[in-house]
């Protein structure tokens, strides 16, 4: 896609899931790109290998510990260092953690929030100190259909997707007048192990699938594909937004037919 070759990724959370095809898709576009990432070195290491069989000279990795104000800090000093900047910074690295509102606990509220929301903001700020120097960057944000759609038990998940929506918006915002651009990609039901409680159960997976419009989960290539388009220059005049590639979800599924009246 056009104005990806060459640019200077950072992609958090991006050993697994939607953040590796995210790496996967833009190293094929021909950018370089920084994994920063909490995983065992083992596991860093193997997807490092992996990757650089394909790309070789384009693709390191970081360990990033989000939640770690000293870790975010040293991530994106090793990484303007090795690339001599940074154009984009993609926020993925997510949890998640179930439980009746009345029965969550302080400390898994506040483990969820710490990734999902406080991270981002640690890593955006780092960012975007390099962005100042350089004139422009651009921040894309993983964020949720549970931005906007509320759900039973997944309170600290949904508060923390409400917070980067607005984290997205108001960043975009303060930094529009300096050549820095914010976006967000918000999945719905998607193929990645944060879903596999239901994603490798056939009956399960049914069941989701049923409330989604198109029918179907998402694979994580298909949601990196938002991610590249945001990322190319065909987005140039896009920021402060949130896309829901959600298969249809927030159109509110049961509403397909006119119960109401």
């Amino acid at each position: 896609m056009k104005g990806i070759k060459g640019k200077r990724v950072l992609v958090t959370g991006a050993s697994q899931g939607i953040g590796l095809a995210i790496a996967e898709r833009l190293l094929n576009d021909g950018a370089r790109v920084m994994i920063g990432d909490v995983c065992r070195p083992e596991v860093s290491d193997k997807v490092l290998q992996n990757l650089n069989e394909k790309h070789e000279g384009r693709v390191f990795a970081t360990y990033l510990d989000v939640t770690n104000e000293q870790a975010v800090v040293k991530a994106f000093i090793e990484t303007r260092d090795l690339f001599g900047g940074l154009d984009i910074l993609i926020n993925n690295a997510g949890i998640n953690h179930q439980s009746p509102s009345h029965l969550f606990s302080a400390e898994d509220f506040d483990r969820v929030v710490s990734v999902n929301l406080r991270g981002p903001f640690l890593c955006s700020r780092e960012a975007i100190k390099i962005f100042l120097e350089q004139g422009s960057g651009l921040i894309l944000n993983n964020s949720s259909n549970h931005e906007v759609i509320p759900k039973p038990s997944f309170l600290a998940y949904s508060v923390s997707k409400g917070g980067l929506g607005n984290l997205t918006r108001t960043l975009a915002l303060e930094y529009a007048d300096r050549g820095i651009r914010v976006n967000a990609v918000a999945p719905g039901a998607t193929l990645t192990p944060l879903n596999a409680s239901w994603s490798g159960d056939d009956e399960k997976r049914a069941r989701v699938e049923r409330r989604i419009p198109l029918g179907r989960a998402a694979s994580p290539a298909e949601v990196a594909n938002i991610f590249a388009f945001l990322t190319s220059d065909e987005a140039l005049y896009v920021t402060g937004h949130t896309i829901f590639a959600d298969g249809g979800l927030t159109l509110h599924n049961d509403f397909r037919e006119n119960w109401s009246s």
